[in-house]
């Protein structure tokens, strides 16, 4: 049997002006293909953890994985990334002139980002 899913408020959530609706609209990292328009920030957020939460009782019903909100993830702090041998090449000479390591010079460029 599936665990109790976390309440919907422990997701991550995003309320931003929608210029072609004319109207806010309410986003969840975790469920990037819900959304809900209304009129004003708290409604669209009100009516996008109703909606998630009727989602997530019908996905534990139904036997499905239901995601785990970002905050209550484990992370281990480490991430490995492909690039190609030319932007390697370029990456590891701007952090030996900058006297760092390779891992120090790409989180110095990923904190400022």
């Amino acid at each position: 049997m599936q665990a109790a899913h976390p309440e919907v408020t422990h997701y991550t959530y995003r309320v931003t002006w929608s210029a072609q609706d004319n109207e806010f609209v309410a986003t969840c990292a975790e469920f990037p293909s819900l959304s809900w328009l209304a009129a004003s920030q708290i409604e669209a957020l009100q009516g996008l953890q109703d909606l998630l939460r009727d989602v997530v009782a019908d996905m534990e019903q139904q036997g499905e994985e239901v995601p785990e909100p970002f905050a209550e993830r484990s992370y281990s702090g480490k991430f490995n990334v492909r690039v190609g041998e030319s932007l390697h090449r370029e990456l590891a000479i701007h952090a030996a002139e900058d006297g760092l390591s390779l891992n120090q010079y790409v989180l110095r460029k990923l904190t400022a980002a």
